[in-house]
């Protein structure tokens, strides 16, 4: 009888081993599932702005002929209509967000937008905060000046001690420090204001993108461009979309769409027929 007890108890103490060693080891295929669950909870950019249905686009829409307005207040310019391409690819809607410039950037981090189109130059310091597409156009950097002063301000010594002009958060508030350091840098949110800045003699002059400031003159003839040249080196700028960090699913496509455009020429054409566009505007 102690035998069979001894049995007993022996096979008691081998079933309750065995019921442990089977919870110990089904604890990780437990988690197993849940962490696969959570993983597929996360979607990616791309599939959420499918399940939306829409692209969100961060733009400024006072930076013809990027981006811009027309005669019936909608958006207009190579910008939105490299914005419409992606949404295209993508095969959702496209919405447009007007802001200030240097909010854009937050947005897209924020995910208040999915990405910021508003001819923005890469530079290092962004490229810490956001991931840059390719590049999908180039631009040289215009000094405009109050007219009749073209000969005046032709070199970097000339404008010493000069309030020169840039729109806020922008690369031209930037190439101002690095490239003339002696002058004094003058920042407004828009470039109408800037503009009408240096026409009233306020300020030397503005520095902007080349096509944005073709447009300035041809709608205001108190300012033109100066007889200054930049150093290539220095501001031959590219210009990319912006995302936030990590989107690489939606990078992919932007990207896809960004070389289409640039390689069969009909970025070109877009950007033309914007600049056409805004001239018919007076803007």
């Amino acid at each position: 009888m102690k035998k069979l007890l001894t049995v007993a108890l022996a096979m008691a103490m081998a079933l309750s081993l065995v019921a442990c060693g089977g919870s110990a080891s089904s604890a990780p295929a437990a988690s197993a599932p849940a962490s696969s669950a959570a993983a597929s909870a996360e979607e990616s950019l791309v599939e959420k702005i499918k399940a939306k249905g829409k692209l969100v686009v961060g733009t400024e829409a006072q930076y013809a002929p990027f981006e811009f307005k027309d005669e019936k207040a909608q958006f207009a310019g190579c910008d939105i209509w490299l914005a419409q391409q992606i949404a295209d690819e993508l095969g959702v809607k496209l919405e447009v967000t007007d802001m200030a410039f240097d909010g854009i950037i937050p947005a897209v981090k924020s995910g208040q937008v999915d990405i910021g189109i508003a001819a923005f130059t890469v530079t290092p310091e962004r490229a810490e905060e956001i991931d840059f597409s390719n590049v999908y156009q180039r631009d040289e950097q215009m000094l405009i000046v109050q007219k009749g002063k073209e000969d005046t301000y032709t070199t970097k010594e000339s404008l010493a001690g000069q309030k020169i002009g840039a729109q806020k958060g922008t690369v031209q508030s930037l190439l101002i420090k690095s490239a003339l350091p002696d002058s004094e840098l003058f920042e407004l949110a828009k470039y109408p204001a800037l503009a009408l800045e240096v026409a009233n003699g306020n300020i030397a002059g503005l520095v902007v993108d080349g096509a944005v400031g073709e447009g300035l003159i041809s709608t205001n003839d108190k300012i033109a461009v100066a007889n200054f040249k930049f150093d290539p080196a220095e501001a031959n700028f590219g210009k990319a979309a912006v995302m936030a960090k990590g989107s690489d699913d939606l990078a992919e496509v932007v990207n896809k769409v960004i070389d289409k455009v640039v390689a069969d020429g009909s970025f070109e054409t877009a950007y033309n027929d914007a600049v056409a566009l805004s001239k018919t505007l007076g803007i």
